[in-house]
């Protein structure tokens, strides 16, 4: 399963996510932004190679729904409700991520 997790800057949440995420077996993970300064941009080739597109913020959700509409019809987007006040792997925004993505993905118990 391919889960491209975005945010704004892609520097801080949505690497986390993919660090997280890519441990567990079955799943790729990528991480990207919507800002301008974004270490790696969302586009259209990484949406088109999600399965699902988990966002961090509702305003994250809404940019992406406009601008890549065509590609979403058959993709999952979820807004996660995660503020922009965690560092890079801090434990509790891992937390988050562990508590909240399972409700969208199915994780295989053990990691890498």
């Amino acid at each position: 399963m391919n889960l491209l997790f975005i945010c704004s800057e892609n520097r801080l949440r949505s690497p986390t996510a993919e660090s997280v995420f890519a441990a567990y077996p079955g799943i790729q993970a990528i991480g990207a932004g919507t800002g301008v300064h974004a270490q790696t941009p969302v586009s259209r080739g990484l949406i088109e190679w999600a399965d699902i597109v988990l966002v961090m913020e509702k305003h994250h959700q809404d940019e992406v729904a406009r601008t890549y509409k065509d590609v979403l019809k058959e993709k999952l987007l979820v807004c996660l409700d995660i503020p922009d006040h965690y560092e890079f792997m801090e434990p509790e925004l891992i937390n988050l991520l562990k508590e909240r993505v399972p409700e969208y993905v199915r994780l295989s118990t053990v990691e890498k």
